[in-house]
């Protein structure tokens, strides 16, 4: 049966490298709910003038609606073989309406967390650093660049942290993340429907698994 993955990962865990990789190798595309909502923006339908009035109004977006922007999205050829779910289900009630789409659109559901301790998160993330010329990514605790502070590639540029890495910030980020996360994570637990991958590996290691939960 086709796969609807919800893949879930922590700020720093890779989740986003995962969901490239299995577009690039599955063919899924990756459906984000930040995505849609940007392009509803600029469509001229029904549902996007139902969305538009909801946000000028300053109105929370309920639930319903937002499973119908999913469905609308998802109901498309390019998700026939089934596709990628990034940033929904965000709620338990929200996972419960697309138990029912999934049975609708003949999808199988399969929940995958990108798995990594809360310290090799905030590591990863405080420890960025980033050449302002051509972007290259280094990090002092991982992946520390020659000379301290200065990029390998551009010898004479010193690297930058980004501002949304500060160790305050971070730490914000990564609670939030829990208080919304942890009960999806035991709604899929609970249907033994939820599989962990262990995400302080190489991204193609991390893939590799991935790639037999999904094929399995």
């Amino acid at each position: 049966m086709t796969k609807i993955i919800v893949l879930m990962g922590a700020p720093g865990a890779g989740k986003g490298t995962q969901a490239q990789l299995l577009q690039e190798h599955q063919g899924l595309p990756q459906i984000s709910t930040g995505d849609i909502f940007r392009a509803l923006a600029a469509a001229r339908t029904p549902l996007a003038e139902e969305v538009r009035a909801v946000q000028a109004a300053g109105k929370y977006i309920s639930d319903d609606l937002v499973i119908r922007v999913v469905e609308e999205r998802t109901n498309r050829e390019d998700c026939r073989r089934g596709y990628i779910l990034d940033g929904f289900p965000r709620t338990p009630a929200q996972a419960a309406m697309l138990e029912k789409m999934a049975v609708e659109q003949g999808h199988e559901i399969v929940a995958i967390l990108v798995d990594v301790a809360t310290e090799v998160l905030e590591k990863r993330i405080t420890g960025r650093r980033v050449c302002p010329v051509g972007n290259e990514i280094y990090n002092i605790y991982f992946k520390p660049p020659l000379v301290e502070g200065v990029c390998d590639v551009h010898k004479n540029v010193r690297l930058e942290e980004r501002a949304d890495d500060t160790a305050e910030k971070i730490k914000i980020r990564l609670s939030e993340y829990e208080r919304l996360t942890s009960p999806l994570i035991d709604y899929y637990a609970a249907s033994k429907r939820l599989f962990r991958v262990d995400g302080r590996r190489e991204p193609l290691l991390i893939y590799a698994d991935i790639e037999r939960i999904v094929r399995g």
